[in-house]
């Protein structure tokens, strides 16, 4: 049993560390203030092949594992680049899997290499306003119509819409009623993103201003049948695949941002002199700081064990939404303890770590609740009976 990085992976962090490195504190917090997507970040990650970590070489990709994409997005996180900086890229690392696993040889060739190399940017549709978690229940049609199928409906929280080419979309095909299950009936959509036919608004909302989310209004978008990912009614089993390598990616990016707000506090805690002593030499500061970094730590080998398991097919369902769950929480307590070692001036943007706590929320929240993720594990592991 081997805790330590590789020399290989401990390249891959140094390396996004350095590109990170030129994108410093003022440049995420003007990205906070006036908004507008990180062009300039994503380029800079896509310069350098990063886009594709998980996208087999012979599609322009590296080939790594998951693991060595929450290296990547743990040392994104943990540079201050936070959840803005994280989620420019995020759907790049596991958006597309399921072309990788279930798409044609001709659909891998036409789809991969553009995301990898940065030229093309995709957005994720699948959570409706009505249905929430409830993903079998989603309403947004496509009828298959001569050659295509014609897509008619409504998605919400649907980050980087706004400047996204294509959209990995998730519809019905078969009503319902008139499946055997609930998770049949259902089609993945790897398609263009036509503006003229899906109407993009964005939602203001908390933090992560630099990358937008948006309702998406779909009226009449035709959709190829070779745009179809795998059978027709399959893909809520495709979009499966995706879930546990997402929750690793989320975990790790928690980690990152629940570090960043450490080392900032810590470094306040020194420098900071009240009573004419620093602030750190206080308990009642240290103590707080020193469980958030065991709580981190505990959090990140969580997260590393879960991408391991999900690298060599081994179940990961349990430790991939454990990792989540404890990232998150302990993120979320280390930019709390993070202001408020600040004291007053937690409260100012200028010392960043308001918007770490403001970001730390969408991992907390996203994509699925801490409260459904207690559930699964009472039901899956512990075998207790199904709440909901």
């Amino acid at each position: 049993m081997d805790f330590a990085l590789s020399p290989e992976q401990e390249a891959i962090r140094e390396a996004i560390a350095g590109i990170c490195s030129r994108f410093d504190d003022k440049y995420w917090l003007e990205r906070d203030r006036e908004g507008g997507f990180p062009f300039d970040f994503h380029q800079a990650i896509a310069k350098d092949g990063w886009l594709g970590i998980c996208i087999p070489e012979e599609y322009g990709g590296s080939g790594l594992g998951i693991t060595e994409a929450c290296i990547m997005m743990q040392a994104i996180s943990e540079s201050g680049a936070g959840m803005s900086g994280c989620t420019t890229v995020h759907i790049n690392i596991f958006g597309l899997h399921p072309v990788v696993v279930y798409g044609t040889e001709e659909q891998k060739k036409r789809f991969l290499p553009p995301i990898a190399s940065g030229d093309v940017k995709a957005c994720f549709g699948v959570t409706e306003p009505n249905t929430g978690l409830n993903t079998t229940q989603l309403k947004t049609r496509a009828e298959r119509k001569n050659d295509r199928y014609v897509v008619n409906g409504q998605k919400v929280w649907i980050s980087t819409a706004q400047v996204a080419d294509k959209i990995l979309l998730l519809a019905r095909t078969t009503p319902l009623e008139e499946v055997r299950k609930p998770t049949e009936g259902l089609s993945l959509f790897y398609t263009d993103l036509d503006r003229g036919k899906v109407d993009v608004r964005e939602i203001e909302k908390m933090g992560r201003k630099a990358v937008d989310s948006n309702e998406l209004f779909i009226d009449g978008l035709e959709v190829p049948f070779e745009d179809r990912i795998g059978e027709e009614g399959q893909g809520f089993k495709y979009i499966l695949d995706g879930m546990n390598p997402e929750r690793c990616l989320l975990a790790a990016e928690a980690v990152g941002l629940g570090f960043a707000a450490l080392n900032r506090a810590t470094e306040y805690a020194k420098e900071r002199i009240v009573f004419n002593r620093p602030i750190g030499k206080n308990q009642s500061v240290q103590h707080p700081l020193a469980k958030n970094w065991m709580e981190l730590e505990a959090a990140r080998l969580m997260t590393m064990y879960a991408a391991w398991q999900y690298d060599n097919d081994i179940s990961s369902g349990a430790a991939a939404n454990s990792a989540k769950y404890l990232a998150a929480e302990a993120g979320l307590s280390a930019c709390q303890n993070a202001v408020m070692t600040h004291g007053g001036f937690g409260y100012a943007k200028e010392f960043h770590v308001e918007r770490y706590l403001r970001e730390m929320m969408i991992p907390w929240i996203a994509p699925i609740t801490p409260n459904l993720i207690l559930s699964y594990i009472a039901e899956r592991v512990l075998g207790l009976p199904k709440s909901y």
